[in-house]
């Protein structure tokens, strides 16, 4: 019998620094010791390296901030449709990181956080989660995790309670009707107001909050089922208008 033999992983780096795209390296094969990466100054170069058959995996790049930010990165979107985007960068704003997941990012992570915990970040994201990471803090105890819990708004509550029962991002989209986008920034809102960084780990601590917690989440999530299904054609506060 024949066995098929799984094709290396594919990762692109993209950064103007040599010395960075040196140390992503190592951290990449630090996590998948067969990768195979390619790596571009810029953009323009990334996208010239995707403009045929070859696309990667996951793509790794440091974008400066500023108005062409979100267009550069729907651009790599556009020509990497099946890749895992994840931004590196040192300028951890939320309004940049919420403006980068609505324009097709996977994740986010501070330069700033160690290297073990970078290399965490990418096989999360390569796994399918989102993930936001800005620089280590101090843990919270469980009084805190309960009141960042109570700290979130009924939507963000609404999302953190499918992210319990391991609703992706798309279907999270479809049941509260809006865009996949705009549950990234959902999603990167509420990890924030938790300080964790990924999706899995909100949801395992809001597992940890408690039946009585998860109740009331819950509760809030089946409210806004059936305000959907009575829901008129007036635009509401999530609805959205087409991206220019």
């Amino acid at each position: 019998m024949k066995y098929a033999i799984a094709a290396p992983a594919q990762f692109l780096i993209v950064d103007e620094h040599p010395t960075f795209r040196v140390g992503m390296r190592e951290i990449i094969r630090s996590v998948v010791p067969d990768a195979q990466i390619k790596e571009a100054d810029g953009v323009p170069e990334a996208l010239r390296a995707v403009d045929g058959p070859w696309q990667p995996d996951t793509l790794i790049l440091d974008l400066r901030p500023g108005p062409d930010a979100p267009r550069q990165l729907a651009a790599l979107r556009g020509a990497c449709p099946g890749s895992s985007i994840i931004v590196v960068s040192m300028h951890a704003d939320r309004r940049i990181i919420d403006s980068l997941l609505a324009s097709g990012a996977d994740g986010f992570i501070c330069k700033s956080v160690p290297p073990d915990e970078l290399g965490a970040a990418i096989r999360a994201v390569r796994a399918g989660d989102v993930v936001v990471r800005y620089s280590r803090g101090p843990a919270a105890s469980p009084t805190q995790w309960t009141q960042r819990i109570e700290g979130l708004t009924q939507r963000q509550r609404d999302v953190l309670a499918m992210l319990v029962d391991g609703l992706t991002n798309k279907e999270i989209a479809r049941r509260l009707e809006i865009s996949p986008f705009t549950v990234r920034i959902h999603v990167s809102a509420l990890l924030r107001a938790l300080n964790v960084s990924t999706r899995s780990a909100a949801a395992a601590l809001a597992s940890k909050a408690g039946v009585n917690q998860m109740s009331s989440l819950h509760a809030g999530s089946t409210q806004a089922g059936n305000a959907a299904a009575v829901r008129t054609s007036a635009p509401g506060p999530d609805s959205e208008q087409p991206a220019h």
